[in-house]
């Protein structure tokens, strides 16, 4: 562009905007990433710019400089914080003290802001006067913009920027900027963490791993509450959906309180399945219930769908096949004081499924004259859940009283198709025996890794799957009855 004879006022029209938009000018944009020094304030127009997204190879220096811990400390793998320290040269004003607040509120959004860092420093040529930290990459070459000398001017203050040198620390680093200068350049650098009470679980990958200890440690030193942090060493294969985990810094202690839709859980995180992310899925379920409806909850956890029902008022069924979970279920219970509204079990789903909720539905549906009580049936185990719908083919005996009152089921599941809401109802279709168009509804609950889907699909049971109906032919002579099943495609003469 300079050497075209375009200004960095064209930088501003719409014509360039319309443009840069359609990117048609990458060779031109690389040439002034190169040398932004010859077009004053390019940077500051692109940043603010919906058009670009600038390389993280092409930084302003200054900005570098600031927001950058020192460079002996690549390839760190023991935290040493001393390490971290380093002075730079900030832009300052010298202001009176009585005026310092009313300046500070003028200027925020010049004023430097880092963590545990003093926006305003003693002065030490004079007591009566004040040192305001102003942010060198917003303050171009140590120099105030009109609007600045302005609000200067009203609060007689002198206009003079003044280079103060700033000592930052440890302290004074965000963990991604701490990581970032630790692990080597161009290594993808994770900082983001699922947290469970006091605990931040992470999931590391094979490059960070040399690294793992220092990670746990700034996650602790960054975060307040955080007094442990584990890594997943391995992924959930178990039966009872749990995982090995290292503790990488911090307290060994395992057992926490979490607090999920206004509702608490006590939990050993090594020893049971907690997933943060699954807080909006469950408030979503107990929603859809009203007081007095009937909830059977086959892969139940700890709690997160059964104890918020039982607070609704809901009748409650929950299960789950791991011991811990188990007995975590009923201590939430009593916590929650909801242990005479659920009923827990600590059985296989399908013998779940087959026992108790094949006896409660039973019991109660020939007895529903009225649609009052609606009966939903969560099942939650996304890796497997599935595969036990065909538990609902003829689960029950005779007819239904009323096609309103079959259950409804809310069925979990991951799929990594192309169409994962076609694939799942597929995949639900195949173990009920039956299709599901028009009957059935999917959601997105979350993206659980690239090409990995969560989904669940809710339905009410056909009545032709869950009931097994009278033969037909029972009417004629027991010597001459014939009758096909659903279960077999034989003949047999029944006597």
């Amino acid at each position: 562009l300079w050497r075209f004879g375009f200004s960095a006022r064209l930088l501003k029209t719409n014509h360039f905007r319309t443009a840069a938009s359609n990117r048609s000018f990458p060779a031109v944009w690389m040439l002034l990433a190169q040398d932004p020094g010859r077009i004053p304030g390019l940077f500051g127009i692109v940043k603010k710019s919906s058009f670009f997204i600038m390389p993280e190879t092409v930084e302003d220096k200054t900005n570098l400089e600031l927001y950058s811990p020192h460079p002996q400390v690549r390839g760190m793998t023991l935290l040493n914080r001393e390490a971290f320290k380093k002075t730079v040269i900030v832009p300052a004003l010298k202001v009176k003290k009585e005026v310092v607040n009313i300046l500070l509120k003028s200027l925020k959004n010049r004023v430097l802001q880092r963590p545990g860092l003093k926006r305003v420093v003693e002065d030490p040529e004079n007591e009566d006067s004040r040192l305001v930290i102003l942010d060198p990459h917003k303050i171009a070459e140590f120099s105030l913009g009109e609007s600045e000398q302005e609000v200067l001017k009203q609060l007689s203050v002198c206009p003079e920027v003044s280079k103060y040198n700033l000592e930052l620390t440890y302290e004074n680093f965000k963990s991604e900027e701490i990581l970032r200068a630790v692990l080597p350049e161009g290594q993808e650098v994770t900082s983001g963490f699922s947290r469970v009470g006091h605990i931040a679980h992470l999931n590391l990958r094979d490059h960070q791993l040399p690294y793992r200890y220092l990670i746990g440690e700034v996650i602790i030193d960054k975060n307040p509450g955080i007094t442990c942090v584990v890594n997943k060493t391995s992924i959930i294969e178990s039966t009872y959906r749990n995982f090995q985990m290292e503790v990488l810094a911090g307290e060994s202690n395992l057992v926490t309180k979490v607090k999920e839709n206004n509702i608490a859980y006590e939990l050993d995180f090594s020893k049971v399945y907690w997933n943060p992310r699954l807080s909006t899925e469950h408030s979503r379920i107990v929603e859809l219930l009203k007081p007095g409806d009937v909830l059977f909850d086959v892969f139940a956890g700890i709690g997160p769908f059964a104890i918020p029902a039982a607070k609704k008022k809901c009748h409650v069924f929950a299960n789950d096949l791991n011991p811990e979970s188990y007995s975590w279920l009923l201590h939430n219970c009593k916590l929650n004081k909801v242990d005479n509204k659920v009923k827990a079990f600590n059985m296989d789903g399908r013998d779940f499924l087959l026992g108790p909720v094949r006896e409660e539905l039973s019991k109660e549906l020939p007895c529903l004259k009225e649609q009052k009580t609606s009966f939903h049936i969560v099942m939650n185990l996304p890796a497997l859940a599935i595969e036990f719908l065909d538990v609902f083919r003829h689960l029950l005996a005779g007819e239904p009283c009323s096609a309103a009152a079959l259950p409804t089921v809310h069925c979990y599941g991951f799929s990594k198709h192309d169409d994962p809401a076609k694939d799942i109802q597929e995949r639900a279709e195949a173990s009920l025996g039956t299709s599901l168009n028009g009957r059935c509804s999917t959601y997105l609950v979350r993206n659980v890794a690239p090409n990995k889907e969560m989904l669940c699909i809710s339905f009410q049971v056909p009545a032709e799957v869950l009931y097994k109906r009278p033969c037909p032919e029972e009417a004629k002579p027991a010597s001459k009855r014939l009758c096909t099943t659903k279960d077999s495609s034989e003949e047999k003469l029944l006597s």
